[in-house]
């Protein structure tokens, strides 16, 4: 039905007569003449009805917004003074010979010339999708997935798929379950990655693999998050750490030179202590200058039980952050941001404002200056480095707490106050994870699975020490985000059961749950690595927004509601049966029955 895309059109066709098919974006009646901007994926064109075409002209005086038309028409080059530097096509427009209107359409639930409530763009996502914005970055998306396919299959990688109904796996999310018709009382569960299964085509002899696979988590949802998601997963044998890391950095470098003409540079590695001890966060954003600096040395013996009781606490920390300039926050500014910690628990914030920065003592103005002396305010400033019109914010308490409230208080300063260069890319490596991590009631977690290999210990040792081992695992972040993370796999059947020992898997649960996985390792596994991207993260820095619900054709809302379709929905009670699923009440339900 068409010769060309609305967006090709260029001087090189001037003369020729084109067939276009879209919508209309726009029509304007200007008395003698009516222009009309067509639109399809490729972007906008002006066509010119003239008056003397009557047939055209009066199918022309029906047109609305988002009509579906199919014009034939003349290619022809503006005059100097009427190109449209706005647009691609702006050189040139169409004389309409021919108009067929395919299509009308009601009056729009959307307004594509204002700001729609996201509910209204999810729920008739569709419309949102016809928008130039949207339709480029569902364009940038396929460009993305395209390339990723085109590098891994030259560098030897086998695309293999698996399984989309398994096995419950412990992976840091509850897990999406799947009812058997034929084994009543069973389910299926939906993969919150490929992980176990791309470590058996390692056991298969498959040694260079990849996927771009759908992965479902059920888990409380953020702006990068989604309860269904795609990965780009990657895996290998016989390659190290390193070598893993090498081409996975040289797939991003390249997706980057080609897409945006951006040249990311080589990737700095930084160790996830150096990483939490400088920033807070195992996924610094490194365009931001400020760093956390810690204290507790100079804190330690001060008469302020905020202050010298972390610093004496092997398990406390007492970090400051400089803020440049931070000075002329007022009162309420710094309430806000004390409010603000306090989401990630910290139970307050002091701050010293350094108003002469060579006048010391006397130069500075805190709240908290009456417990301090001379000599402590200069070790402060000295530390610090902090100058005239700087403001030094304190966190003080646990160690967790104060990395996490201190980490994304950094953050929304360097937005807040502009310090953070949103114009530039860093990307990063972050290795040498802790093996395990400690909750609150001393239980020892995965950090990232129990599938990750520690690093450098036989299984006696990790069992002799296991929080003060590191794992053999890598993330690569860009820009704050981690896009993707990694490790070097067990591959061993002993250490694998040492894992499982230490998170406090019993035997039978181990044979119940992985009792494949541990057959498996008795039969010359290779050693193996891997790593998996997150799509829509990728795709979402590469667009330049903040939400994967802008990258993704059509996502879930923060409540794993679908608006569009009204997923989830109450299930016909005949397939229940038929499944032997009895729904139980809600509470307020029942309250409302009683």
């Amino acid at each position: 039905m068409r010769t060309q895309y609305c967006g090709h059109l260029n001087k090189s066709l001037a003369g020729q007569t084109v067939e276009l098919c879209g919508w209309v974006n726009r029509r304007r009646d200007l008395g003698g003449l009516i222009f009309i901007d067509m639109r399809d994926r490729e972007g906008i064109v002006q066509v010119v009805v003239d008056p003397d075409m009557k047939d055209v002209f009066d199918v022309a005086n029906q047109l609305r917004n988002e009509f579906c038309i199919r014009l034939t028409g003349e290619v022809r080059t503006r005059p100097e003074s009427q190109i449209n530097k706005d647009m691609a096509t702006g050189e040139v427009e169409v004389l309409a010979k021919g108009l067929e209107i395919i299509n009308r359409s009601d009056v729009l639930p959307l307004d594509f010339n204002q700001k729609n409530t996201e509910e209204q763009r999810l729920k008739f996502r569709y419309l949102d999708l016809r928008r130039p914005e949207m339709s480029d970055r569902i364009k940038l998306r396929a460009k993305a997935s395209s390339f990723v396919r085109r590098f891994l299959d030259e560098n030897g990688f086998l695309d293999i798929e698996t399984p989309v109904l398994t096995k419950a796996t412990p992976e840091g999310a509850r897990d999406y379950l799947v009812p058997s018709r034929v084994h009543k009382g069973s389910f299926y569960a939906l993969p919150q990655s490929p992980q176990l299964f791309k470590q058996l085509l390692m056991m298969s002899g498959f040694d260079r693999y990849y996927q771009i696979v759908k992965c479902f988590r059920d888990e409380d949802l953020r702006a990068d998050r989604q309860p269904e998601f795609t990965q780009i997963d990657i895996e290998t044998s016989f390659m190290s750490a390193e070598q893993v890391r090498e081409v996975t950095e040289k797939m991003i470098a390249n997706m980057w030179q080609e897409l945006l003409n951006v040249d990311l540079g080589a990737f700095p590695i930084m160790k996830y202590e150096e990483a939490m001890r400088r920033y807070g966060s195992d996924k610094p954003d490194l365009r931001n200058p400020m760093e956390l600096v810690d204290v507790a040395d100079i804190l330690k013996d001060v008469d302020f039980k905020v202050f010298s009781g972390p610093a004496n606490d092997p398990k406390g920390r007492v970090a400051v952050i400089r803020v440049p300039g931070g000075a002329v926050l007022t009162r309420k500014q710094i309430d806000e941001y004390t409010n603000f910690v306090g989401i990630y628990g910290a139970k307050g914030l002091a701050w010293m404002k350094v108003n002469d920065r060579e006048a010391g003592f006397e130069g500075v103005q805190s709240p908290v200056a009456k417990f301090l002396n001379e000599d402590i305010v200069a070790q402060l400033l000295d530390r610090t480095q902090a100058q005239t019109g700087d403001i030094l914010l304190f966190g003080a308490d646990k160690k967790r707490i104060v990395e996490e409230a201190m980490g994304a208080l950094r953050l929304k300063l360097g937005n807040d106050m502009e310090l953070t260069d949103t114009s530039a890319w860093a990307p990063l490596w972050v290795v040498d994870f802790p093996m395990f991590e400690e909750d609150d009631e001393g239980n020892l977690h995965a950090m990232h699975h129990p599938f990750t290999s520690p690093l450098g210990v036989s299984p006696e040792e990790l069992k002799a020490n296991p929080a003060g081992v590191n794992s053999n695992a890598y993330d690569m972040v860009i820009n704050g985000y981690e896009v993707g993370g990694g490790s070097v796999r067990i591959h061993n059947a002993d250490m694998q059961s040492a894992v499982f020992d230490i998170l406090g898997i019993a035997a039978d649960e181990q044979r119940l749950k992985f009792g494949f996985l541990l057959d498996a390792l008795k039969f010359g596994t290779p050693p193996h690595a891997g790593l998996a991207f997150g799509l829509d993260r990728l795709v979402m820095l590469l667009c330049g927004t903040e939400n994967i619900r802008d990258v993704i054709a059509f996502p879930k809302t923060t409540a794993a509601a679908c608006l569009l379709t009204d997923a989830p929905s109450i299930a016909n009670p005949a397939a229940l049966d038929e499944l032997a699923i009895a729904v139980k009440a809600a509470k307020e339900d029942n309250a409302e029955q009683a």
